[in-house]
């Protein structure tokens, strides 16, 4: 074993040497050192703001539902272990894949029936956006290449997912005039349960029918649109989607990497609407938040359109994909969820946040409080200052990763009452101060 460095030595070779997501190299702002988690807490290297652990506000991104280090997902990772802890999938099989693959077909709308495994859920969009254009190609409508979605959204880092980001004032604003082209459509009224616009409605009847002979698929974030702004839309839009795509001869693509699973209340955001689409992407919450691991479901049109082409094999093969120690957590983790009345769960953290985020609606540059399911969201009327704001969270033991103009919340479905409490105090604290 090699000598433990000292928390002073970790930042330090840290800052030197390690890039961390959306941030310079080196770095401006030194991150917190973790030295273990459990439950919903993560225990610091060193203190900070007078805290040697933190309430874990954020799910680590949205992933680790059940918090850290659960006894059923640390059983799963041992025993695969034991057994193996990878094997190509190329050519060969195992339990854990199978298993988790039908079980995500049980779980999942009744047309999706065959599971591509994937590293990540950015690959898994790639990984949708090839099955559409393959699909058509195979069809004999190779036009059909372009994809649509509406403003606001967010689909990952890599090349195609960037494509179907917001192009003005997000993330990936850089390469636009690089990427392909898509087209976008406006974003989708905000509220979830407010009354559909019929205006907008028309207006995504009206895009998907203009470019119907050129539109491979539709893509869209079902009612929450995440890193995009963390807004959230009525239903009824994603009925909208259904119908324009059938009618025209367009596949629908539902992105649920980061509502699947329970987050916002229903199983899948899909069920909100009562439709299936023909592809889905699932990843974050499907390990529990143990490894990286995601899914691309299709229906058996699909997948048999792109088997009756030229080429009539999917030419995509991850290293990694299947991988039986991801695919054993991934496993347990559903049936984890499934054995507990995870909608209760979400039911009391929803009522918690409405309770504990109503004060920030009367703070000075706060424009709106929303929640929905597991989902908190305090939105300024300006960017938030991102030290003072994590400062402040951190003083309440809590830690938060704001972005842009928003303080947000979706913490793991353990969390108790006094703890949900705690990170709707830091939330306020953090829009008072951020």
């Amino acid at each position: 074993m090699p000598e433990p460095l000292t928390p002073d030595a970790l930042l330090a070779l840290d800052r030197q040497h390690v890039w961390h997501p959306y941030g310079p190299m080196p770095g401006t702002a030194a991150p917190l050192l973790v030295e273990s988690a459990s439950g919903v807490r993560l225990r610091l290297g060193e203190p900070v703001e007078g805290r040697d652990e933190l309430v874990d506000g954020m799910s680590s991104w949205w992933s680790a539902v059940h918090g850290y280090n659960h006894p059923v997902l640390n059983d799963a990772a041992h025993g695969q272990l034991e057994r193996m802890s990878h094997v190509m999938f190329g050519g060969l099989t195992h339990e854990p894949a199978v298993r988790l693959a039908k079980r995500l077909v049980d779980i999942t709308p009744e047309p999706l029936q065959h599971v591509f495994l994937a590293d990540s859920g950015s690959v898994s969009v790639e990984v949708a956006v090839k099955m559409c254009l393959q699909y058509w190609r195979s069809l004999g409508k190779p036009r059909k290449q372009r994809l649509l979605t509406w403003r606001g959204g967010y689909h990952g880092d890599t090349w195609q997912p960037m494509s179907v980001c917001d192009p003005d004032g997000g993330m990936h604003e850089l390469w636009q005039g690089v990427l392909p082209r898509q087209i976008f459509a406006e974003a989708p009224p905000a509220g979830f349960g407010a009354e559909p616009d019929a205006a907008y409605a028309a207006h995504l009847r009206e895009l998907i029918g203009r470019h119907a002979e050129e539109l491979a698929a539709v893509i869209v974030e079902p009612v929450v649109q995440g890193a995009g702004g963390m807004s959230f839309h009525s239903p009824a839009y994603l009925r909208v989607l259904r119908e324009a795509c059938d009618e025209h001869g367009v596949l629908l693509v539902l992105d649920e990497i980061a509502t699947g699973f329970g987050r916002t209340g229903a199983l899948f955001a899909a069920e909100h609407a009562g439709i299936a689409p023909d592809v889905m992407c699932l990843g974050k919450a499907l390990t529990g938040g143990y490894m990286t691991l995601a899914a691309t479901l299709c229906t058996t049109a699909v997948a048999d359109g792109i088997s009756r082409g030229a080429l009539p094999v999917l030419a995509h093969g991850p290293t990694f994909m299947g991988n039986p120690l991801a695919a054993a957590v991934a496993d347990a983790s559903i049936g984890l969820l499934l054995s507990q009345d995870w909608q209760q769960e979400v039911k009391r953290i929803e009522a918690g946040l409405r309770d504990g985020l109503a004060p920030a609606a009367r703070l000075a540059g706060v424009r709106e409080v929303r929640v929905l399911g597991a989902i908190g969201v305090v939105q300024l009327d300006h960017e938030v200052d991102m030290a003072a704001a994590t400062r402040a969270a951190v003083r309440e033991g809590v830690w938060l990763r704001p972005f842009r103009d928003l303080i947000y919340t979706m913490p793991p479905y353990i969390t108790g009452d006094e703890d949900v409490a705690r990170i709707c105090a830091a939330v306020c604290a953090a829009a008072r101060e951020g």
